[in-house]
């Protein structure tokens, strides 16, 4: 074990947890608990929202799993990767004020009681908090696998011990913070990703010997790395395009994103959100998809994609730098696990316990459910992790499209077609839903195209169709 490394990620956990500590007054003593907890008060301003977004979205995949498939597949994921560039301009302009002002109205603590209220349906609540849960476990699930893969690769320890040891630590700062420990923590963390991705890229290319000679080690290695079809051909012109709709446009339909286009304290925090949130995630992404490329030239015997960035870190850094670049991927999953935790949390106290168990609950009974849910997601997705897939991007890609396929048309078409009602959207939500399983189940990559593509296009149809003619049959009934 290289103390050099390991000393700069002790004191930045001991950062985060003060950070949570000290957060943990406003929880305390906010006249709101769920407003607090889940939302932060909606008081964040431009640089925090922007920061949270691009944490919440630069998760494992993007600082273990991305650059682990580029090394593999070369350039031509690069290409791919940059799909998520104007991901925070899609967001915060597609739901932008509107979003922040409706939500508002009805008092929306979270994306289901803005379904619910807009739909008047407690049917549709069920049916996003269920897909919430259910897709949502997946990538949290990815997450600490890639918290445990580096913790794995720092220290002489086993998997399960550096899962266990993730699990706790991320468990204990999330349940006592909330949202805002979230949100301010990301701010940290979103800096340290920015800096740590332009540091590690440049010692990766001075290790290479610079641009010209990794292109060179590449094409010896094989052609197929600097190529925009990926190394075994297999990134076709249409399935890279149709990762402009997984990772792009369609997050507008993820939950933990669309959640914090409603917490935003005014119209200049947004403005200002979208200039940060697309520099500092184009940079992000281009950057850490390029060193998972270019390590392939400085080191090209890399057994497990997965280990490829802290390999990498760690052969090309002096060890104290190291440690604080590593810090990138692990601030990426701390941020990403707090988001998806607390979005997890709140679709079971706000969205189910408060809303057909104990809706007369007081604010103490909501305080000890909303912390004794936290943990016990957090042990069961534990549990889910124990047994990790060879790339773990491929399961945070999955939540990724079955979550857009449920929520995109019923957020986005809520807000602005009038004439959208709760069986279009319980329609859009179980068509969406059932179609991207069975797509990913039976016919993955159908045309050569992300399984995510013909779900998406199902449940907008769906959305119209039943929208219009349930209306038709109301005129009807009304004669």
């Amino acid at each position: 074990m290289n103390w050099g490394i390991v000393l700069p990620l002790i004191i930045f956990l001991f950062i985060i947890f003060i950070v949570g500590f000290w957060t943990n007054k406003h929880v305390r003593n906010s006249d709101s608990f769920l407003q607090e907890y889940f939302l932060g008060s909606r008081s964040m301003g431009g640089f925090i929202l922007a920061m949270t977004m691009m944490a919440t979205y630069g998760s494992a995949s993007s600082f273990i799993g991305g650059p682990g498939i580029a090394y593999s597949t070369g350039l031509g994921w690069v290409l791919l990767a940059m799909a998520q560039l104007p991901t925070g301009y899609f967001v915060l302009t597609v739901l932008g004020k509107k979003f922040a002002i409706v939500s508002r109205q009805y008092r929306a603590i979270t994306l289901i009681d803005f379904l619910k209220n807009r739909y008047h349906s407690e049917w549709i609540g069920i049916l996003a908090a269920i897909s919430i849960i259910i897709f949502l476990f997946s990538s949290i699930a990815a997450q600490w696998v890639g918290g445990a893969r580096l913790l794995e690769s720092l220290f002489p320890i086993s998997y399960p011990i550096a899962l266990t040891i993730f699990a706790f630590s991320v468990m204990i700062y999330v349940i006592i913070g909330g949202f805002r420990a979230v949100a301010l923590t990301d701010t940290i963390l979103g800096t340290i990703m920015f800096f740590g991705t332009l540091i590690l890229l440049v010692a990766v290319i001075n290790a290479g010997g610079g641009i010209n000679n990794i292109m060179e080690k590449l094409m010896a290695i094989d052609p197929g790395l600097v190529t925009p079809f990926g190394a075994d051909g297999s990134l076709s012109a249409s399935y890279v395009s149709s990762y402009w709709i997984l990772v792009g446009i369609g997050v507008v339909g993820l939950p933990q994103i669309a959640v914090r286009a409603m917490s935003y304290k005014n119209s200049r925090s947004m403005h200002q959100a979208i200039i940060i949130t697309t520099v500092f995630v184009g940079i992000i992404m281009l950057g850490m998809h390029l060193v998972g490329v270019f390590a392939r030239a400085v080191h090209p015997n890399i057994a497990v994609a997965d280990s490829v960035m802290p390999t990498i870190t760690m052969e090309v850094l002096p060890p104290f730098f190291a440690g604080i670049v590593l810090a990138a991927p692990m601030a990426a999953i701390m941020s990403t696990v707090n988001a998806l935790l607390i979005m997890v949390s709140s679709a079971v106290v706000k969205d189910i316990y408060l809303s057909y168990v104990n809706p007369q609950a007081q604010d103490q009974k909501v305080r000890s459910i909303s912390y004794l849910v936290t943990a016990i997601l957090g042990v069961i997705v534990y549990l889910m992790a124990l047994s990790p897939p060879d790339f773990l991007i491929w399961l945070n890609l999955f939540s990724f499209g079955g979550l857009e396929a449920a929520f995109i048309w019923p957020v986005v078409l809520g807000l602005y077609w009038k004439k959208g009602n709760k069986y279009g959207a319980i329609s859009s939500m179980i068509v969406g839903v059932t179609s991207y399983i069975l797509f990913h189940q039976f016919y993955p990559n159908a045309l050569g195209m992300h399984t995510v593509i013909f779900p998406i296009l199902l449940s907008f149809l769906a959305f119209v169709a039943v929208s219009v003619i349930t209306q038709k049959k109301e005129l009807v009934h009304s004669i």
